[in-house]
């Protein structure tokens, strides 16, 4: 070593270095541009030998070797930093390789301060690890948030997990590790090892990682997003339209590692196989959009994918991050919407998860308190720091933007919102209030929501939230809300299947269970689930709830999804359950799909797929689903007969239907039912059809209404109801009469000789006026010549003498 070269020396550093405790390997590793000349230095540990080769004239430079351990050093002439590779030579083999630390970091100083505000909504494009090319080299640029950890190094099977190899740049503003690393291949393996101040040395999977290893293994891995093709341009384009509160919604619960398994002995399907089985099966049933249950990376299979350690990763259970792209681009290109289940509330406490993730509570709180969910042992989020609300808004936008999510499903909201929520008296802290209201959750979803909508207006936000928090559905900017699309109506989903399992004998007493819905039905935007939540834990499949019989049971299932499907609000089942799956759901095995050999079961899935049809095409069913005008009770009071019928609108008076749910175990011969306009109403579904399993009470002949009272309407139809049954009517106003030609030309004719006869008889009166009038005024002239002649006698015999009467004039005179 040259006396140049060890005055340039910075041993307490390069001791960092060695013992693997430097947080800012770039100030002396790499090169450098000194006084003397540009000072390049690395380490490589149990390295023999090292050379710097210049790129340009393919000049080799050996390196000193200052410290045994492996960290060497070379002096190079000039002002200008040349570009070099290193030929690395270790137990008598040479590799050559490009120096990581002469590499610039790619996280802008406005990126640190928008992340550690909250507001780097695509921070998922820095963190994480992402092949790149930088200045001309490809290669993997990774970059962590542990801003309490000593030292941060990337290992795994491209360094033989050496900790003190790839030791990560701390950016003093944020806390943020990275480090590009030149010539790593998508698909390797990678961990960040972190070392506590304390000297603790432990190893954590990436929070940001695109992509995982199938458990049990832990590992991350480096993916690539950005080169898939898509071709759901239309969808994308037409998704605005499609995903309105004014259109049909029919959503099917899903599953993926549990709807099929495979007959070769694996234990899952791929997505890419996955895609054209459910895209038919989905189409032939007629339902909108799938849900699927998380599909983020989680260590175990009984979570279902609710305790989730990879955020930003599809689990690779089932594929590739690519596979799964193909796997919503193909449900796309077949029209089906693909809506993503999410939990933000909590996460899981293992050891290579988040959980003190940088040896302290970075995510979660501190104070168990309020960082502990005693209910489900996981950890709560601290969602009063910025970068953790930052985690979650971009991961909630990362599934839309990547991966085209046209949905997202928030699971467990009540949990967030309520300090003390699954927790008894001392295990909870109360707000700076004094009250047990989340104040920092609520403020998080208000800014997710409210983001997440600007950016993706055309996507939904769903929330499972169970409890009567205001204004859930509410807009955040103008209503004070929650700012979510639907809220999935638990206390619905509760009461109904409470009264369906009752005998049908005992429901009268319960029909306020039935009913109560729609006292509430318009304070949110509701969506009715039948979920997978109410099929497991020894709860029994849906018809297994039911009571009676098997052929009871079936019928009261039918009954049960027509009421669920004429009623108000967006519709979510639970796979399984549309062909009246008999077993409870389980994860570790497919779907019974062996039912559908017996006919009862292919009799109900006939039945569910013509009821989903009849609810596409009937715009009643959707189109005012928030709007108190789209329903009315025709009556709902009749709990002795546990019968309820009421009406379904839309925009147009002729889409209305009428809806009869008979949920007795009687036969009603002639039912009145109340109507609100005259005309036809038909009978358009039955669940007591025999086609269905029924027992074949139907209506074939269709209903004229009657001018007559029922139920304070004015007109009334007369219908068989069958037991445990729901039967649809549609309204055809009664057609107005029309005249034909030959009907017009002879009323034509009818009316032009009316109009004859009309004009006769009026020229008939005028002449007679004209006669009368005549005659009148010709008596007149007559009377008044008589009267002027009396008039002159009367003169002349006045001036005659009067003459005495006799007795006889006189008595003349007196007759006369």
């Amino acid at each position: 070593m040259s006396d140049k070269l060890y005055e340039l020396m910075d041993w307490p550093e390069i001791e960092a270095v060695v013992y693997s405790e430097e947080y800012a390997p770039r100030e002396i590793l790499g090169p450098h541009v000194t006084g003397d000349g540009v000072l390049v230095q690395c380490f490589f540990p149990g390295a023999d030998k090292v050379t710097v080769k210049t790129t340009k004239d393919g000049k080799e430079y050996l390196m000193s070797k200052e410290d045994d351990a492996g960290y060497f050093a070379v002096l190079l002439n000039g002002r200008k930093i040349p570009e070099y590779t290193y030929l690395v030579e270790k137990e008598g083999e040479q590799t050559e390789c490009y120096d990581a630390y002469a590499f610039p970091c790619q996280i802008t100083l406005e990126e640190e301060q928008k992340f550690i505000n909250g507001i780097c909504y695509d921070i998922y494009e820095k963190l994480g690890a992402h092949p790149m090319t930088v200045n001309g080299v490809d290669g993997v640029y990774f970059a962590v948030w542990a801003p309490n950890a000593s030292r941060v190094s990337v290992v795994g099977d491209f360094n033989h997990w050496d900790g003190r190899v790839y030791q990560m740049q701390r950016l003093s503003v944020s806390g943020i590790y990275e480090l590009f690393i030149p010539q790593i291949p998508v698909g390797s393996l990678y961990k960040y090892e972190l070392k506590l101040k304390d000297g603790l040395i432990y190893l954590k999977a990436d929070p940001y990682a695109n992509q995982a290893e199938l458990r049990p293994a832990t590992a991350s891995i480096v993916a690539e997003l950005n080169g898939y093709t898509w071709k759901d341009q239309t969808w994308m384009k037409d998704r605005k339209k499609i995903q309105t509160e004014d259109a049909p919604m029919f959503v099917y619960e899903m599953h993926l590692g549990s709807w099929k398994k495979p007959e070769d002995g694996r234990e899952f399907y791929n997505y890419r196989e996955l895609a054209p089985m459910i895209v038919a099966y989905v189409k032939e049933m007629g339902y909108t959009h799938v849900e699927l249950m998380p599909i983020m990376e989680h260590p175990f299979d009984a979570s279902w994918g609710y305790q989730v350690t990879g955020y930003y990763a599809p689990t690779s259970r089932y594929g590739s991050p690519e596979d799964f792209m193909y796997f919503v681009d193909t449900l796309h290109q077949a029209g089906i919407g693909v809506i993503l289940d999410w939990v933000p509330a909590h996460f899981p406490r293992d050891t290579f998860g988040l959980a003190n993730f940088d040896g302290t509570c970075l995510y979660e709180h501190l104070d168990p308190r309020q960082g502990y969910h005693p209910h489900w042992g996981t950890l709560i989020y601290n969602y009063g720091r910025p970068q953790v609300k930052n985690f979650l808004i971009a991961n909630a936008l990362f599934w839309t933007e990547k991966f085209h999510a046209d949905g997202i499903r928030f699971d467990a909201v009540a949990s967030m919102l309520y300090l003390d929520y699954g927790k008894n008296d001392g295990e909870w802290v109360a707000n700076i209030y004094g009250g047990n209201e989340n104040l920092d959750a609520v403020e998080f979803l208000k800014h997710l929501n409210s983001i997440f909508k600007k950016k993706h207006p055309d996507a939904l936000l769903i929330a499972e939230e169970s409890t009567a928090w205001p204004r859930v559905t509410g807009s955040v900017e103008t209503e004070d809300g929650l700012g979510f699309d639907y809220k999935w109506n638990m206390g619905w989903m509760n009461d109904f299947i409470g009264y369906m399992s009752n005998d049908p004998y005992f429901r009268g007493s319960h029909h306020n269970e039935l009913t109560f819905s729609m006292i509430y039905a318009y304070s949110e935007r509701f969506m009715l689930s039948l979920s997978h939540d109410e099929v497991v834990h020894q709860k029994g499949s849906l018809l297994e709830k039911m009571p009676g019989t098997e052929d009871k049971k079936f019928a009261n299932l039918r009954a049960a999804y027509g009421f669920f499907m004429t009623h108000p609000g967006k519709k979510l089942l639970f796979m399984g359950q549309e062909y009246g799956q008999v077993h409870e759901w389980a994860e570790n095995k497919a779907l019974d799909w062996e039912d559908l050999e017996k006919p009862a079961h292919r009799q109900m899935q006939n039945y569910t797929k013509a009821l989903i049809q009849l609810y596409k095409t009937h715009p009643a069913l959707w189109e005012l689903d928030y709007d108190s005008d789209g329903f009315e009770w025709i009556n709902c009071v009749e709990w002795e007969k546990s019968m309820v019928t009421f009406l379904r609108k839309a925009k147009k008076q002729e889409d209305t239907l009428v809806v009869i749910c008979n949920f007795s175990d009687v036969t009603y011969e002639e039912e009145l039912v109340g109507v609100p306009y005259a005309g036809k109403y038909k009978e358009i579904l039955n669940s007591d059809a025999k086609e269905y399993g029924g027992s074949g009470v139907v209506n074939p002949r269709v209903k004229i209404a009657k001018k007559e009272e029922t139920d304070d309407r004015p007109y009334t139809i007369k219908v068989k109801v069958a037991p445990l049954s729901v039967s649809i009517y549609s309204f055809t106003k009664t057609a107005a009469k029309t005249s034909t030609n030959k009907t017009a030309k002879t009323s034509k004719k009818t009316a032009g000789k009316e109009g004859e006869k009309a004009t006769s008889a009026t020229a008939k009166k005028e002449g007679l006026r004209k006669v009368i009038q005549q005659k009148l005024e010709t008596a007149e002239k007559k009377g008044a010549e008589e009267k002027e002649k009396r008039t002159a006698k009367e003169a002349e015999a006045a001036k005659k003498p009067k003459a005495k009467k006799t007795a006889t004039a006189k008595k003349e005179t007196k007759t006369e």
